[in-house]
């Protein structure tokens, strides 16, 4: 995870810590299975949705992967 990220843990089966930048809209998650992964052009409010989710893993799969561009950093 980069410095300027507000990282935070949750509470999920499949996700361990997400972190977003709002200078460059970057969120970073950290998966429990390991490998962390950046994505990019991520708006706010979807990043706010995603922390504030009964389920951060359903979130995920239904609103983030393969919606956003993403590389994988670790």
């Amino acid at each position: 995870m980069t410095v300027e990220m507000d990282v935070r843990p949750v509470r999920s089966r499949d996700l361990a810590l997400i972190g977003y930048d709002a200078a460059t809209a970057n969120m970073e998650i950290v998966f429990r299975a390991g490998g962390v992964y950046r994505y990019r052009q991520v708006p706010e409010s979807v990043y706010q949705n995603l922390m504030a989710a009964p389920s951060h893993g359903t979130f995920f799969q239904q609103h983030i992967k393969n919606r956003y561009a993403y590389v994988k950093v670790g």
